[in-house]
């Protein structure tokens, strides 16, 4: 787990160490054991490295193959590349690095060694000979990349403020990127919140060549394939669980020791009864303990502790800490989102207590149905005639109050129940009608989440209608939201987040599990079933709680100053309707109903970042 970092300069001019050095030491949490720096006339190559696999000097960045002709950089983790190596003839490896089986594969295949790759990571390979720059990201988009080109120039970094370090972008405001956090809290793919700074998108690679760009997709959720018989319910059972299992394994390949998150609920405890079971010495897990019981999971954590014999460490934190870390919080976003704090808060404590690499549950929900919207989706496709009314007649039918009401609306304005209509309306923040209200920014057109699934309406309406739900979920909130905040809540504090349940064979095989099997009959039952008997019943079948802090009673209190300090300032943007606002702020701090606190947090986050980065 590193920070990457690339300039290209298209007419062939040399490149200064300090430009590219400002750009890594813009990212030094991402990379605290070395960094490291290669230069030749139109290209500089800089990175930082947190050091998991081969800790010697000889495996530090950037990278050379044999022939000294490719140079490579690189972030994240090739969790096969034990695999791969094998595959690789007639190549004199100098370490048992990761990186290097990543850039004798290039040497060997080409772009077509992705195909080959399981893990987590973006690279970029510079060819000497050909002046070519290769850029690719990971399949289910867990490494962020970033980049900005322009004629002169192509700068590409694993987080945007390092490319805003070069002072080479100008600090402009992207205002499809802000109508993007304001739907969604946080900013989907292409864009960014600056303008011209853009994202690659997950699953694709890039080359540079002669200030000419070439683009691909080699992997696509929704485009793939899987050869089995799902009529046989209990082979269905095995195979997941076979998928599980090497995904944990896979991700227990480290030279340093790996801990868990073990939180007490069905995720974070299958993962860690896996890594009991894959054999790789006793588990480390840790806990976030507290004394209000609302709060507390620790007794389910303990109970899931003693059965695999883990080494567990309980940390002890009261609900203030997270108010105490808040600013500490914030500033560890490189881009603004609506949520993340409960991540940097844990990260830091699991990392103060030695850890480097820690396993997470997060996922298990968006592959498994655990979320209500994956019912109320089938209870759309239910009512689909509703569909077939004049539209006038379905406006009248919306039921409800306030936002629900306004939701519904919206769906049953749409043409169909389809997910492209259904998901971005699920897991919007501010609706339409709001963000007219409070800001002057445009919202007819469509989200870039909207865009993207309407361009794989196809291929999604090809799949079962919960797994429609998950390839969505990936393609927005997911990817963009929950992946990016691990990365950089985690990374903020020098700790690598693996995540089981974004392994793509996972991924894949179980999209094509028909929703006969996987429609719950309790809790994420398929996945339950699966692993039994891994988990104790007490744990399978408690009420779920998880981190649900009170910020709505915060916002009014104790976090009351600090918020009304944001909205007082970020009222005066040009984009913002700075009176409704201020008054929609009002009506929040008078408990007005049907204002809820993460419409106003975004405010509040953007304005600290926007100040905290000197964007204009």
């Amino acid at each position: 787990m590193c920070g990457i970092a690339a300039i290209l300069n298209f007419n062939s001019e040399q490149i200064g160490q300090r430009l590219i050095q400002k750009m890594t030491n813009a990212m030094a949490h991402r990379g605290p054991n070395a960094d490291g720096f290669f230069l030749e006339p139109g290209i500089a190559l800089g990175h930082r490295r947190l050091s998991i696999i081969d800790l010697s000097n000889a495996a530090n960045q950037p990278f050379s193959d044999n022939s000294d002709r490719y140079r490579i950089i690189f972030n994240g983790e090739m969790y096969n590349y034990a695999e791969v190596k094998e595959m690789i003839t007639g190549y004199e490896f100098r370490t048992t690095s990761d990186t290097e089986v990543l850039i004798a594969a290039y040497s060997k295949w080409g772009a077509d060694c992705i195909r080959y790759f399981r893990g987590m990571f973006t690279f970029i390979i510079w060819d000497r000979i050909d002046k070519e720059i290769f850029i690719a990201r990971d399949r289910m988009g867990v490494k962020p990349l970033y980049y900005f080109v322009n004629e002169e120039f192509l700068i590409v970094a694993s987080e945007v403020r390092a490319i805003l370090s070069t002072g080479m972008v100008e600090k402009r405001l992207n205002p499809r990127g802000l109508r993007e956090y304001f739907t969604f809290q946080s900013v989907s793919f292409p864009f960014s919140l600056i303008q011209g700074i853009e994202q690659l998108k997950a699953g694709s690679w890039m080359k540079v060549r002669n200030g000419k760009i070439v683009k691909q997709v080699y992997w696509d959720v929704t485009a793939q394939k899987i050869d089995f018989d799902f009529s046989d319910y209990q082979n269905t059972k095995t195979r997941i669980r076979e998928l599980l299992l090497q995904s944990v394994k896979r991700r227990l390949v480290s030279d340093v020791p790996v801990g868990a998150f073990l939180s007490g609920g069905i995720d974070s405890s299958i993962v860690v009864g896996l890594m009991s079971e894959a054999g790789k010495g006793t588990p480390n897990t840790f806990n976030i303990s507290f004394d209000e019981k609302e709060f507390d999971e620790s007794y389910y954590a303990e109970l899931v502790a003693k059965k695999f014999k883990t080494h567990h460490t309980t940390i002890k934190l009261k609900p203030s800490n997270f108010l105490d870390e808040l600013i500490h919080a914030l500033d560890a976003m490189d881009t603004p989102s609506g949520d993340g704090i409960n991540t940097y808060v844990v990260s830091k404590a699991i990392r103060r207590n030695g850890m480097i690499v820690a396993l997470s549950g997060i996922g298990g929900d968006e592959l498994f149905a655990g979320y209500p919207y994956f019912e109320q989706y089938l209870q759309m496709h239910k009512k689909s005639w509703l569909w077939k009314l004049p539209k006038p007649i379905r406006k009248v039918s919306a039921c409800g109050a306030g936002d629900r009401k306004e939701r519904v609306g919206q769906l049953l304005a749409s043409d169909g129940p389809s997910i492209s209509n259904a998901y971005p309306v699920f897991r919007q923040i501010l609706s339409p009608k709001l963000m007219k209200e409070l800001t002057n920014l445009e919202y007819s057109n469509p989200t870039s989440v909207q865009q993207e699934l309407t361009n794989h309406r196809d291929a999604l309406a090809n799949l079962p209608l919960l797994s429609q739900v998950s390839a969505a979920e990936y393609m927005g909130y997911t990817q963009h939201t929950l992946l990016k905040d691990a990365d950089q809540m985690s990374m903020a504090v020098s700790l690598e987040l693996r995540e089981p349940f974004f392994d793509n064979d996972l991924v894949e095989f179980v999209l094509a599990i028909p929703d006969e099997l996987k429609k719950p009959s309790y809790p994420k039952s398929l996945l339950v079933e699966s692993v039994k008997p891994l988990l104790p019943q007490e744990l399978v079948f408690r009420k779920k709680q998880g981190f649900l802090f009170p910020w709505n009673i915060w916002m009014k209190n104790e976090l009351r100053t600090f918020c009304n300090d944001q909205i007082d300032r970020i009222s005066k943007r040009s984009f913002i309707h700075g009176e409704a606002l201020k008054h929609y702020w009002q009506s929040f701090l008078a408990g007005q109903p049907g204002i809820r606190w993460t419409e106003i947090w975004l405010f509040v986050v953007l304005e600290y970042w926007l100040e905290k980065n000197e964007i204009s």
